[in-house]
């Protein structure tokens, strides 16, 4: 199953870039993901804080101005994992498209699929939103 999401965000690529990479910021404007802490370079483990949910990703692509991606685990590997991520695509100048998705699987998935579908799109869109308006202003 996989969720996503996209907004058009009047700004360069390297302004999305800069506020989705600064994780201190996050419990500032974020209303999806509240708290980043870790190094984003691949290969670490990040810790995320979504509601009262805390997790701890394996990033597996940082690609400066362009993609961030990780992998998170729900206990251990195949029982609920989530692979999440951020795009950023130049449309034009100071215009790009911000991506958010993610892919779910595992066997605990069929349990989860519509509150995941429902919350974690609403998530999703509350956050593009927030950056979007921290990005032009």
């Amino acid at each position: 199953m996989t969720i996503e999401t996209s907004i058009k965000i009047n700004t360069k690529p390297e302004i999305v870039w800069n506020n989705l990479l600064d994780f201190n910021s996050y419990p500032k404007w974020n209303p999806f993901i509240t708290t980043i802490t870790g190094d984003p370079k691949e290969g670490a483990v990040l810790e995320v804080r979504i509601g009262t949910m805390t997790f701890k990703p394996t990033v597996l692509q940082n690609r400066k101005f362009s993609e961030l991606r990780w992998l998170g685990h729900l206990w251990f590997k195949g029982l609920f994992d989530g692979e999440h991520i951020f795009k950023i695509s130049e449309l034009e100048e100071n215009k790009v498209l911000f991506e958010q998705n993610e892919q779910f699987k595992g066997i605990l998935l069929p349990m989860f699929k519509s509150k995941l579908k429902k919350d974690t799109t609403a998530g999703f869109e509350a956050m593009n939103k927030a950056l979007k308006t921290r990005c032009e202003q």
